[in-house]
């Protein structure tokens, strides 16, 4: 296996109830953004299923396509680690919780969104899933900007959309072509060069 390849999935098929208990502890468990945090923590850590590099490379396909980051990771990560009805069960666990509970919350914020203590609760748990994002952000970055170009990069994506206010999918299409181009493979075996 050469240094940028994808490391092949477990040698022994996860089972799909160890899958759904895992992601559903996930969609039970995590806040907001903060989902991101969780799913690395189970599926890096925990349970050993991906590596960070790996994880990270996951993370990218699932931002850059509609949808949410946390769906489109379990159908990565199940599809990986038992294909098609590893994606469909770990999909179905990570949005149950969340379901369940926002059709709840749903009705009880038409009824009280005004009450003090219910403004309280929601800026609390902003806060505490912005905090959780720019961890873990702390967290891959130390893992994935390898080099200084990585970071002009990060600096062009967060000007594009903090500074010239454009549309995040124009902002990854223009500094992903950029990254691209520059990551390019230019003879090197290598396809990574890193």
């Amino acid at each position: 296996m050469t240094t940028g390849a994808v490391p092949p999935p477990p040698a022994e098929p996860v089972s799909l109830w160890r899958i759904f208990w895992a992601f559903l502890l996930i969609g039970g468990t995590s806040v907001g953004g903060g989902v991101i945090a969780y799913l690395r923590n189970s599926l890096v850590k925990k349970h050993g299923w991906v590596d960070d590099r790996t994880f990270v490379r996951l993370l990218s396909i699932s931002q850059s396509l509609p949808g949410l980051n946390a769906t489109n990771m379990s159908i990565l990560a199940g599809d990986r680690l038992r294909g098609a009805a590893g994606a469909i069960v770990a999909t179905v666990a990570i949005c149950l919780p969340g379901g369940l509970l926002m059709f709840g919350v749903g009705m009880a914020y038409g009824v009280h969104a005004d009450h003090p203590v219910a403004v309280a609760v929601l800026h609390s748990v902003s806060a505490a899933a912005v905090g959780m994002i720019f961890a873990v952000s702390l967290q891959l970055g130390r893992r994935s900007l390898a080099r200084a170009v990585d970071l002009v990069f990060v600096g062009l994506a967060i000007v594009g959309v903090v500074v010239l206010h454009l549309s995040v999918p124009y902002v990854l299409l223009g500094v992903g072509a950029l990254a691209i181009f520059w990551y390019r493979p230019r003879g090197s075996k290598d396809p990574d060069p890193r």
